[in-house]
């Protein structure tokens, strides 16, 4: 009752006259929302998105692990040179292929990488420790044995060089 006495009396309003003759109907029962199809379409349309750029994203997070996997690699290779330079000794940078970690001189800590990347090492022969293992020595003077590890995930293939004479340490995709 009381919402029909407020109704009545706001008709009689001389500013609400004003306003449903310039709008042509009562500002409450105009049209304010979606309907079902509009709300549908639009629904649909997101899932065909989702879908379309959900195997692109999977497959971007594979590579985007793979490329800090390698700046890992590469910053521990570099922390063994910069090591062996600055004590005057030997400095090693171990990698276990088959647990896909690699250790370096001066630091306890076993470093895990990503299981979707594979690994790779190419080094001197001496320096093979095991079936999956191998060592990257520096030395004082800031040389190497050499060698390259390779890192692996999807179709993506990083390479990590290490120079034998200069123990410079470069990182190269391949393509």
């Amino acid at each position: 009752m009381y919402f029909i006495n407020l109704i009545e009396k706001m008709v009689q309003n001389p500013l609400f006259r004003s306003r449903l003759s310039i709008l042509g109907q009562p500002p409450w029962s105009r049209d304010r929302g979606f309907t079902i199809i509009e709300l549908i379409v639009v629904l649909v349309i997101m899932v065909m998105a989702a879908a379309i750029t959900g195997p692109n994203l999977i497959r971007g997070l594979a590579g985007v692990k793979l490329k800090s996997a390698v700046r890992y690699v590469a910053s521990a290779l570099r922390h063994s040179r910069t090591y062996a330079v600055i004590t005057a000794r030997e400095s090693e940078f171990h990698l276990e292929l088959e647990k896909n970690s690699y250790r370096v001189s001066g630091k306890q800590k076993l470093y895990r990488l990503p299981e979707a990347v594979r690994l790779k090492l190419v080094t001197a022969e001496s320096e093979i420790t095991g079936d999956e293992e191998g060592v990257i020595r520096f030395f004082p003077d800031g040389s190497s044995t050499g060698g390259r590890v390779t890192l692996e995930a999807d179709e993506h293939k990083h390479h990590i060089d290490v120079n034998w004479l200069t123990g410079q340490v470069v990182s190269r995709v391949e393509n």
